[in-house]
């Protein structure tokens, strides 16, 4: 029932959460009020909260896109080989709630319409990147969507009933309507484009690696070779796939921009034989065709890897490809964000970045009983750097410092001064690129 309003919708203000305590308030808040209940969201997350004041009147909560529609991907006019790396500029408005003692006129669309409007600039302070179209699914058989048309949604039509679970796609018999919204002017049109607008990316756009022109796998020192190195943890009874193979397809789909094991074991399936046989998979004993490892296979080989020893290891191969004389490595150690459990303390992770190609080359962890500088003195990884420049490599502590001495130096020196050349610093320290991100 809709009663007389007691607020003003022009004060609304949308906002995320910005707490643990906010956090946990907005997961109760959705778990007793939600007729769906409330876990998690998924994917990439944001929740904004509805305010008058400093009373919470609303919950919007957004997460990853759908990983297929098939409404969505003809209204993008998506070919299937860039869904994958794209759907990441898509929002999922997951959960939606009116919190239950207001029940004001216009008071939906009107939240919708302002965590909208803020939305784009929000996944990119968090994410590093913009979305640019939002989506969601809406029961016909609950409601009507109004709010959503409203707020100035569409809808593009009903699913076929199908719910994705544990790695299957299985028939729920409840189809819902799925509506979009652009989020920025030409949203639909940035998402369809050929290539994309740096728009999508702030001020720094990487354009998606040529996989092609990468010593993945060729030569004595290709990624491969590296990889071959490093002792694999299966039990040799049942193995189909090579340890080897299976990283360099993680490794290839990431750069191509997909970051997780569902989006890698998607990107494969759409790899033509030629690739698939650079990259090492299995060969079909009867039909002879290249098989690639599925998105299991892909998560427990990753999973079963020793972390420290596969950063050194790839490290050490893209020193090899890329390190200069005059280059200098900048070392910083960072607490991980969100790493802390009422039983564990935070993790602290000790980075190496390598300024001229922006590029982390590897994260090393610091134990509790210790500090930074012992760990980099006895990290193996910079045993072979003076063989590699002749004697001229450097360490440091100074992020971008240009000067190189005429000796070996393992300086550590305060980082805390002003340096205009500084790559950008976040709440959770440098924004350091992993290296198989840099396209």
């Amino acid at each position: 029932m809709v009663t007389s309003d007691p607020i003003s919708l022009t004060a609304m203000t949308v906002r995320p959460v910005d707490s643990k305590e906010e956090e946990a308030r907005w997961d109760q808040e959705m778990a007793a009020h939600h007729y769906l209940g409330f876990r998690r969201l998924t994917g990439e997350t944001l929740q904004h909260v509805a305010l008058h004041g400093e009373t919470w009147v609303a919950l919007v909560g957004w997460g990853s896109a759908a990983f297929r529609s098939g409404h969505r991907d003809r209204y993008l006019e998506w070919p299937p080989e860039v869904r994958i790396p794209r759907l990441r500029y898509i929002a999922n408005n997951q959960r939606f709630l009116i919190l239950p003692e207001f029940r004001i006129k216009n008071l939906a669309s009107r939240v919708l319409a302002l965590s909208c409007r803020r939305l784009p600039e929000d996944y990119l302070r968090v994410f590093g990147h913009r979305v640019v179209l939002a989506e969601t699914f809406v029961d016909p058989s609950r409601f009507a969507g109004t709010c959503y048309w409203a707020a100035g949604w569409h809808p593009l039509g009903a699913t076929r009933g199908f719910g994705y679970h544990s790695g299957v796609y299985r028939h729920h018999g409840a189809p819902k309507i799925l509506w979009v919204r652009p989020l920025i002017r030409d949203g639909e049109k940035m998402l369809s484009a050929p290539v994309l607008s740096p728009r999508l990316h702030g001020k720094e756009f990487r354009v998606p690696c040529n996989l092609n022109a990468l010593p993945l796998a060729e030569g004595s020192h290709s990624l491969r070779d590296a990889l071959s190195r490093l002792a694999d943890p299966r039990k040799r009874r049942g193995i189909r796939h090579s340890q080897v193979s299976v990283l360099l397809v993680a490794i290839a789909a990431m750069i191509s921009g997909s970051l997780s094991f569902r989006a890698m074991g998607e990107w494969v399936k759409t790899l033509p034989q030629d690739l698939l046989e650079r990259l090492g998979c299995r060969r079909h004993p009867d039909s002879l065709l290249f098989i690639p490892p599925s998105e299991p296979t892909l998560r427990r080989t990753v999973g079963s890897v020793d972390p420290e020893e596969f950063s050194q290891a790839v490290g050490q191969w893209f020193l090899d490809q890329t390190l200069l004389p005059e280059d200098a490595i900048s070392v910083d150690g960072k607490t991980l964000r969100g790493s802390r459990t009422p039983t564990r303390k935070a993790i602290h992770l000790l980075s190496a970045f390598l300024p001229s190609v922006r590029a982390t080359l590897a994260q090393i962890p610091v134990p509790d009983k210790t500090n930074e500088i012992p760990k980099l003195k006895e990290y193996n990884g910079w045993h072979n750097l003076d063989k590699k420049t002749g004697g001229f490599c450097r360490v440091t502590t100074e992020p971008y410092d240009a000067a190189v001495p005429s000796e070996p130096d393992m300086r550590l020196s305060n980082s805390s001064g002003s340096n205009p050349h500084k790559p950008p610093v976040t709440g959770a320290g440098y924004a350091f690129q992993p290296w198989w991100l840099c396209r």
